[in-house]
């Protein structure tokens, strides 16, 4: 089976894990979730993650969710730039999520890089979620 838009799946798999208590939830590998799920560590908002590779089957991600005093870190994903219609910043035109306490994830010709990685690299490019 194919799938239009990786990425959402991999955020839809991390909400509906938040919302039913779960420990780890597990996707598929790709080089762009790994990006994002980089980001997402280094931020605080995952634990962690580990690629599983199984003899009989395709490699996967297992994701270790965060929460704190049992309420989930990530309270919102919203998925910005989507396949049918592709959302591009320029650095100084980014809008800050909820005034700063959440962040953008965006695809830079520097790599997947938070919003304020981006600033302080003082690059664009194309705004794939925000996280809060």
């Amino acid at each position: 089976m194919t799938m239009t838009d990786p990425l959402s799946d991999l955020l839809t798999r991390i909400r509906n894990g938040q919302r039913a208590n779960k420990t780890a939830v597990h996707s598929p590998v790709s080089k762009m979730r790994i990006s994002v799920l980089e980001v997402l560590q280094r931020e605080g908002y995952i634990r962690g993650y580990s690629v599983e590779n199984d003899e009989d089957a395709l490699p996967q991600l297992r994701i270790e969710l965060k929460y704190h005093d049992g309420t989930p870190v990530i309270r919102e994903v919203h998925r910005v730039s989507k396949p049918g219609r592709r959302v591009y910043s320029k650095i100084k035109d980014l809008q800050r999520v909820y005034n700063g306490l959440g962040i953008s994830i965006l695809s830079t010709p520097r790599g997947v890089l938070s919003d304020g990685e981006a600033r302080a690299a003082n690059v664009g490019g194309e705004v794939l979620c925000t996280v809060f």
